[in-house]
């Protein structure tokens, strides 16, 4: 498989509502073996966005669009936030040193309903803090202006709630956002009290999603809660270490004569867990059989059922589906599929005896006929052969023979259907339903529908409806095949009408500039793409788009391309790099107008920066958020699995500042404010999904 992007294996992500069983007591979450890692986590995706700016060492930098310095060295907090947790006097408390209080599970909750009810401060407030500003990190801290020691200081604005849970893993008996012990507090031997430090010690990244739960756990009251097969002892020792942890955080912090630092505590639930599963159900994510609720976001079950419902089996052929593994039980009014094509890597070219033989094989027999074939991209360019092309066109024909009706003439020559075979229904189909089979599904097309490369392309997107992401060889060995593929068509009926097609094509212009991918079609009036797509204008005309949002990144078309044109269909926003520092919000809604205004007017409009996985991405989610009233971790879902392979990565900031943007959308609607789950939550869930791309 070709290694220029990653490809999401659904097998990967799908997460069962009903877990597997879980690890032992003792056995550290995955988040918490990501933490262990003194390395801060990458995503090794060439499709991710590179800096345009430069990082270095040396003083006092010029970022492209450095952070507002403020005016005085002086902190200005925020109103204190209200807490049903504080202050905690109103509580028994069970130690006094450390100090631990103890609350019922009808406080727990409602201290968790608070939380998520109130406005999170303004970003400004948090960042670059939240980024991760490790007193000996150089460059992250050069690069934030944060040698200032107001920029290091932890923020005293932010209050929230941490659920721990003690005991065995969080596979059973698991509250909304609830964290294992050892995401919060270290394990390592010599532990000498406090939190976990997770602030990395090197390297420059505005994607620390993995230590967002560990930095704000600090600043949070912590209700500490096991299941009903945990004893209140290891409960009460888990709560004894993190209130130990925050006696000496906030010592640590009280250093500081100008900044009135909150007092955060830990609490213990001494209710059992069935009290959670009776009476506030709502908070369950898992209960304790171990079965989800379904309620709460599961971001890889979410990524997995938006792919298989953007990929289900249709019919892109008479008798020729294209879908997902997953759709291989599917059946409709048709019936189920007789012939079931995997492509895959490692798969070899079936050869025309074998199919020969799978054809006897189905006379005699109703079973269902599984047969492999290349994945696309893995036909290296080094390799090909006429075999290969020769390989190609015999699958095609024996796919369009076994799917049409064989005519036959009776005795008396008159032309009759073979009653016994009104054709074989057949799934062309892979993990994923896109990636795999898209050499297979245009090669079909050329053969089936007698069209050129590059209207197989568009064929297969804009009239069959289908998202698929191809690699450049599978564009090359396409057109390599072009002339081999359109003389074997069934549908140019004689050899004179189709060496007189064959010599009629022309290559457009757009296809030269593809990559194999198209841009991503998020919504029917909106795609998601790179710079790379936005100067392929003769391309979007063709797939139907006719506006443009450019973040960030420009196009440099032609004269010829620019008149082509209207300027009213461009909108460009200047001055918006992806450095974890330039705001997004403050553009947000004049992004959603012109996108809106292009599905008024029944035209699609491509959102594009450099890569098409950040700064656009996020005005996407915030899109998918608006026009479908989804919350920001469902939207988030929704776009990364319409990016098909390339994984969307908008940074900690941009991720931040759509749960603020949702709180004033829901506000100015008069929904009040309440989200899904809490940013630790949100950021530990892309965290955990990011890990497997990780180097």
């Amino acid at each position: 498989m070709a290694t220029a992007t990653l490809t999401l294996s659904p097998s990967t992500l799908a997460r069962s509502i009903t877990p597997p069983p879980s690890p032992p007591e003792d056995s550290p979450s995955p988040m918490a073996l990501a933490l262990a890692s003194s390395v801060p986590l990458a995503i090794p995706n060439k499709h991710l966005p590179t800096p345009t700016y430069t990082i270095t060492t040396k003083v006092s930098p010029s970022p492209v669009t450095p952070p507002a310095s403020p005016p005085t060295e002086k902190a200005t907090p925020l109103l204190p936030i209200s807490s049903v947790l504080y202050p905690p006097s109103a509580y028994q408390q069970i130690s006094v040193e450390p100090p631990i209080y103890s609350i019922d599970a009808a406080t727990a909750a409602a201290a968790i309903h608070q939380a998520a009810c109130h406005p999170l401060p303004p970003a400004d407030k948090v960042f670059p803090w939240l980024h991760g500003l490790h007193s000996d990190n150089a460059v992250q801290l050069t690069f934030f202006s944060a040698r200032r020691k107001i920029h290091q200081r932890t923020p005293s604005c932010w209050r929230g709630v941490t659920v721990v849970k003690a005991g065995r893993a969080l596979e059973s008996s698991k509250l909304r956002g609830a964290v294992h012990p050892a995401e919060i507090l270290p394990t390592a031997p010599g532990y000498q009290g406090g939190f976990l430090e997770v602030d990395p010690k090197e390297g420059f990244c505005v994607r620390n999603f993995h230590i967002q739960t560990a930095k704000l756990a600090a600043v949070s009251d912590i209700i500490v809660y096991g299941d009903d097969r945990t004893s209140k002892d290891a409960i009460k020792n888990i709560a004894r270490r993190i209130a130990q942890a925050q006696v000496k955080y906030r010592s640590m912090h009280m250093s500081h004569p100008d900044l009135d630092y909150p007092q955060y505590n830990t609490f213990v639930v001494s209710s059992p867990f069935s009290e959670f599963e009776q009476n506030h159900p709502e908070l369950v994510a898992f209960d304790s059989r171990g079965l989800g609720s379904g309620s709460i976001p599961d971001f890889p079950y979410l990524e997995r059922q938006e792919m298989c419902t953007m990929s289900r089996a249709t019919e892109i052929a008479h008798n020729v589906w294209l879908g997902s593994t997953s759709d291989k039980e599917f059946v409709n009014a048709s019936g189920p599929f007789n012939i079931c094509i995997e492509s895959c890597d490692g798969a070899p070219f079936p050869t025309a005896p074998m199919l020969r033989l799978i054809s006897r094989r189905m006379r005699d027999h109703t079973s269902v006929q599984d047969i492999e074939f290349p994945a696309s991209g893995s036909v290296a360019t080094s390799n090909w052969a006429k075999f290969d092309i020769d390989a190609i066109i015999d699958m095609c024909r024996w796919i369009y023979f076994s799917a049409n009706p064989i005519i036959i003439k009776d005795a008396d020559g008159d032309t009759a259907m073979e009653d016994h075979d009104q054709g074989k229904r057949v799934l062309i189909h892979c993990m994923d339903g896109y990636t795999e089979t898209s050499l297979l599904a245009l090669a079909y097309l050329m053969y089936s529908e007698g069209l050129p490369v590059h209207d197989a392309w568009i064929h297969l997107h804009r009239e069959k409806g289908r998202n698929f992401f191809a690699y450049q060889t599978d564009l090359q060995i396409l057109l390599h095949a072009q002339t081999e593929i359109l003389k074997a068509s069934p549908a140019l009926k004689n050899e004179a009408d189709a060496t007189a097609f064959i010599a009629s094509i022309e290559i457009p212009k757009w296809v030269p500039k593809l990559d194999g991918s198209l841009p991503s079609r998020i919504l029917p009036h909106m795609y998601l793409g790179n710079l790379g797509h936005a100067n392929n204008p003769e391309m979007l005309k063709e797939l139907g788009i006719k506006r443009i949002l450019s973040i960030g990144e420009f196009t440099n078309w032609s004269a010829d391309e620019i008149s082509g044109w209207p300027s009213e269909k461009i909108m460009k926003v200047e001055n918006i790099q992806d450095n974890g520092v330039d705001p997004l919000t403050c553009r947000l809604d004049k992004c959603l107008d012109f996108i809106n205004a292009g599905r008024e007017a029944g035209e699609a409009t491509l959102v594009h920066c450099r890569v098409g996985v950040s700064r656009s991405a996020t005005i996407c989610i915030a899109e998918v958020m608006k026009r479908l009233n989804l919350s920001v971790p469902r939207a988030y879902c929704y776009v990364r699995a319409r990016r098909l392979n390339v994984i969307i990565q908008p940074h900690l900031r941009f991720m931040y500042e759509l749960l603020k943007w949702e709180e004033a959308q829901r506000t100015e609607n008069n929904l009040g404010i309440k989200r899904e789950l809490e940013w630790p939550s949100i950021a530990r869930e892309i965290a955990l999904m990011n890990r497997p791309y990780s180097r």
